[in-house]
């Protein structure tokens, strides 16, 4: 019953997380008329902000310690802290802009260029299945390439960067909120020149658009800092698979809210390329619960074909003749106890 409700709490807190980063489009236009740019400069300001009073609240401070010491890790990290900043002010700006369609495409084929990356830069081996859903999101982009008149860009961008991303994230290793607090503060003293520089020139919308204005910017750490707690909550409660399906509830609020709510254009060659993207993704989802399904049963096996295993015999004191004595159990009784143990032990 408490796995249940472990599992339960998982769920909600993944679908808290990728609800959040689904609806997160209605909330950067409320920071006009600051610019994109401006917009990324506060996030990093202030998600740093929030995520050094969380790890104060927790007491979470010897990883800064090991990766001091890691110059490989350090690097790392940086590359993750560039590549984040790029997918996250060009995300701002195309919702700005009214390109949330197009943004929303790029988080559908990102486990696509996720799966392309890892052929081309870890020598990853496809199965026939996952070839498939590649070609078929290849065939998706040039469709959608006719349908916008260009090369959609901005779903490229966002989805190769949060790939690399996800890459980097990957080999550094590290917590959550501690890799979003050694990103930002890797970005904090160029994103804070920024603001300064903004305000020397008085171009910064900080101090002329009033009180609400002012909660607001200092609000987008909030918003980059909260959906990444639920979904560290999601990641240690659920299974990847179940977080593998949950990570589409994001691009499919942020698509619905581009078409419903912003009114954006989907003519007839938009329709087919997301067609195509959502039979490419079907595809993948597929392929992969029947992979977690034949390893979960290749594993049972080998744990059914362990405890069917007969165990050895326990050595015995070679027996003297010569003199009469009662039959010894407890060699017996070892050899027993150890075959329950065996079958039974949940170790």
């Amino acid at each position: 019953m408490k796995q249940d409700g472990e599992q339960r709490a998982g769920l909600l807190y993944g679908m808290g997380a990728y609800g959040m980063w689904g609806l997160v489009p209605l909330f950067w236009p409320l920071l006009k008329p600051a610019g994109a740019t401006e917009i990324l400069a506060h996030r990093m300001t202030w998600s740093l902000v929030v995520v050094v009073v969380a790890l104060l609240a927790l007491n979470r401070w010897k990883w800064i310690r090991d990766l001091l010491g890691d110059p490989r890790k350090l690097a790392l990290i940086t590359v993750a802290a560039v590549v984040i900043s790029i997918n996250w002010g060009v995300y701002i700006w195309a919702v700005n802009d009214d390109r949330v369609v197009e943004a929303s495409l790029g988080y559908f084929i990102n486990p696509l260029v996720t799966i392309a990356i890892g052929v081309l830069l870890l020598k990853e081996r496809l199965r026939p299945a996952q070839w498939a859903a590649v070609g078929t999101g290849c065939a998706a982009v040039l469709v959608l390439a006719v349908g916008y008149g260009q090369v959609p860009w901005v779903s490229l961008v966002l989805a190769f960067s949060f790939a690399l991303y996800g890459l980097a994230k990957k080999k550094i290793n590290i917590g959550g909120l501690e890799s979003l607090a050694a990103e930002t503060a890797v970005l904090f003293l160029p994103a804070l020149g920024y603001l300064l520089w903004l305000g020397a020139r008085g171009e910064s919308t900080i101090g002329s658009q009033g009180p609400g204005h002012i909660a607001l910017l200092a609000t987008t750490g909030l918003v980059t800092a909260i959906p990444l707690v639920f979904f560290g909550a999601a990641a240690i409660r659920v299974p990847l698979s179940t977080l593998g399906l949950l990570q589409y509830l994001a691009p499919v609020f942020q698509f619905l809210l581009g078409v419903l709510y912003f009114k954006e254009a989907m003519p007839a060659e938009r329709w087919a390329g997301f067609a195509l993207v959502w039979l490419a993704l079907t595809v993948l989802t597929w392929d992969a619960l029947r992979a977690a399904r034949r390893t979960k049963v290749a594993a049972a096996r080998l744990v059914a074909r362990g405890s069917a295993v007969e165990p050895l015999p326990v050595p015995q004191p070679p027996v003297d003749l010569s003199v009469e004595r009662p039959t010894d159990t407890d060699g017996e009784s070892a050899v027993l106890g150890g075959t329950r143990d065996n079958g039974t032990s949940s170790g």
